[in-house]
């Protein structure tokens, strides 16, 4: 039924053209003497949308070898449903940073105003700004981003995962002890300084350790991690922090914070608050390490991605036995919003979820 309607009314459309009553322009149809319909929604995204390859990727894709990556596809996927995307973006922060103007007018989390002196001395001592010498030379990459979820218990997936060219954890999730469930390698693990590991023993042996920082102090923290220098104080943290990283300078990065900006005033339509961190506008890091993907890989995956208010017994997390009932309204994100962001992303086949728990039966 759904579908005979949708021809029906894509063939009434063409008759309307045809006819001089409908006119067409990029990103709307307008009706004569009448207002337009547009084909976007308020962020730019389209609004029908499916996993279908667009005609102009058909013959791109169509004939790519079962199992094997498509270069270029996620940003390929991503600008058929949302125009806008521009995929030229720096991963980490290098010592170029203050020619990348997308962030030299925002402070923290969404820019790098007024924090030049800082991120000199960081950037100097790390000497190191990319994935590393071998994923760089791939000429496709897969990512997957590994949430923390309660929904990956009891999943097997953990050999899946491994198979990725590039596994992202958040946080301190553990590996140790679920590796049946979540796998065994980390390509690298964002966080923030009340996020990261605090047990030296839970590291990794190998992996980048990526600050998205959100605050100022975010960054004094690192800057002290990077000097192997025990933080001073707590002061301005919203519980403890890491007093220790067992990393390397060279194996610790800074996230570019245009991802965060990216994320919250462009794809998923968070309040602007004059460009500054407030009520509601900060996206989960989970997202945001979404967004960076879309930019550096050529097909994204996720697994643990998703929140069941409707099971108020489920686990929360994978690793610990905290209730999905635990969940509070958050001060800074706001989870509904972001859910119409990523639903639109596996909608529209940008994203594979393997865990299936973004929108379930919906996609």
């Amino acid at each position: 039924m759904g579908a005979k309607l949708g021809c029906n009314l894509l063939v009434g459309l063409c008759s309307m053209l045809a006819l001089g009553i409908l006119y067409y322009a990029p990103g709307r149809i307008t009706l004569q003497g009448r207002g337009h319909i547009s084909l976007y929604d308020k962020q730019g995204f389209i609004l029908q949308l499916d996993s279908k390859l667009p005609l102009e990727l058909i013959y791109e894709y169509n004939n790519s070898r079962e199992g094997s990556c498509k270069p270029g596809f996620a940003a390929a996927k991503m600008t058929a449903i949302y125009p806008k995307f521009s995929k030229p973006v720096p991963i980490f922060l290098d010592p170029n940073y203050k020619k990348f103007s997308k962030i030299g007018e925002y402070l923290l989390p969404f820019g790098i105003k007024s924090q030049g002196k800082i991120l000199d001395t960081v950037l100097s001592s790390t000497k190191s700004y990319g994935l590393g010498e071998e994923l760089e030379s791939l000429s496709c990459k897969t990512c997957i981003i590994v949430g923390n979820g309660g929904i990956l218990s009891n999943k097997s997936l953990g050999h899946r995962i491994d198979q990725y060219d590039v596994v992202v954890r958040l946080n301190a999730a553990p590996v140790k002890g679920f590796e049946k469930d979540v796998g065994s390698k980390t390509t690298m693990r964002i966080t923030y300084p009340e996020g990261a590991i605090q047990k030296i023993e839970r590291y990794e042996a190998h992996s980048l350790f990526v600050l998205s920082a959100f605050k100022s102090v975010d960054l004094k923290w690192l800057q002290q991690v990077v000097f192997n220098q025990t933080p001073s104080s707590s002061e301005g943290f919203w519980k403890s922090v890491a007093l220790k990283v067992p990393r390397e300078p060279a194996d610790i990065r800074i996230l570019n914070p245009y991802f965060i900006q990216e994320a919250s005033f462009n794809l998923i339509g968070l309040p602007y608050k004059n460009g500054q961190m407030g009520r509601g506008n900060i996206p989960t890091l989970g997202t945001v390490a979404i967004t960076m993907a879309l930019h550096i890989c050529d097909e994204v995956a996720v697994v643990g991605f998703g929140y069941n208010l409707s099971t108020p017994h489920a686990p929360l997390h994978y690793y610990e036995k905290i209730m999905m009932s635990a969940i509070k309204k958050s001060w800074t994100h706001n989870i509904a919003k972001e859910k119409e962001f990523l639903v639109k992303l596996v909608k529209g086949g940008v994203i594979q979820d393997w865990t299936n728990g973004i929108c379930g039966a919906k996609c």
